[in-house]
């Protein structure tokens, strides 16, 4: 797969093309990519997503633009396993953001793109203001030579699909709902880093996940899945949150203990699932409160997974 940082760098080759910020890729982009894929093979071009960085939102509100769902480098793993053969990720600034809708068409869609067959979701606007929709790309997809298709909201169980939808189960605790409209349990990356060791201290030491992001859309304790470095398919009990027992005004961490490990993952990167919530995160009068409770966690989310077909299935088709 090939990955282009801007329009400009993107090769003259023609292709089909979906457009969105693709947050997450759950079931419904996943739907959307499927026909992408179709499509370009049908017309022997590469299946290319254009997406932005950062997303329009956070451009706009940085103040109140939702947590992301993945980070970028997760999407663009999730986007080839998709299928996809290109990505261009195109900087959205002032200058993008001032585009109508025409000039749109013309500079990213015609020059920049070479589309010949646009795949949308119906809910898709562009260009300043939001003015363009899809009678407006059938207009100029039948002047500059180039079709357009748009693809109908996915629903799950009467629900419509989308990030927002995600977000909204993840902040409720509502982590198998997620699951199910992303079609695969939320995962959260990085690398582990040096803290303050303290969960040594208390004999569950854990480890601390270096975050770019500010803010998750998650918060608590969870029964979570870890690979990466010795581990494959480990469970563990993780935290996401501020540590309020240690003091207070922290910075936001996710830390995570491997039950039934012993060993160094200082420097290795990890992907940990998640999959249940157990508890929102407390604030105890000591430590040896907090010792008491991470082992209650422990022997929950022991009890949890033998019980839960999704991850027993997880588990095998992935040894």
């Amino acid at each position: 797969m090939r990955i282009f940082r801007g329009i400009r760098e993107h090769t003259s080759e023609p292709c089909v093309l979906t457009i969105g910020n693709f947050d997450g890729v759950h079931l419904g982009h996943k739907a959307l990519l499927a026909r992408v894929r179709q499509k370009a093979d049908e017309m022997g071009l590469p299946a290319t997503v254009l997406c932005f960085e950062p997303h329009p939102r956070e451009f706009f509100a940085p103040d109140t633009a939702p947590p992301r769902l993945c980070s970028v480098w997760r999407k663009m793993a999730l986007l080839q396993a998709a299928g996809m053969d290109q990505i261009c990720v195109q900087r959205f600034d002032a200058g993008f953001a001032n585009l109508d809708a025409m000039e749109f068409v013309e500079k990213v869609l015609v020059e920049g793109m070479q589309v010949r067959h646009l795949m949308i979701g119906d809910d898709f606007r562009f260009g300043r203001g939001r003015g363009g929709d899809f009678e407006a790309l059938q207009k100029a997809g039948e002047y500059f030579g180039f079709s357009v298709e748009a693809m109908s909201t996915l629903e799950v169980q009467n629900e419509r699909v989308s990030s927002s939808a995600v977000r909204e189960a993840l902040k409720a605790g509502e982590i198998e709902h997620a699951t199910r409209l992303l079609g695969e349990p939320f995962v959260v990356e990085g690398w582990v880093q040096h803290g303050d060791k303290i969960g040594r201290t208390i004999n569950f030491p854990t480890a601390n996940i270096r975050m770019r992001q500010q803010t998750l859309p998650l918060s608590g304790i969870f029964a979570v899945t870890v690979d990466g470095g010795p581990l494959k398919n480990a469970v563990g009990a993780a935290s996401i949150g501020y540590r309020p027992t240690i003091a207070e005004g922290l910075a936001l961490r996710v830390e995570v203990f491997i039950l039934d490990f012993s060993g160094d993952l200082y420097g290795e990167r990890l992907s940990v699932r998640f999959w249940h919530k157990l508890r929102d995160e407390m604030k105890f009068d000591s430590l040896d409160a907090l010792k008491t409770a991470i082992g209650k966690d422990c022997d929950d989310v022991r009890a949890w997974f033998p019980t839960h077909p999704e991850y027993l299935s997880l588990r095998e088709q992935n040894g």
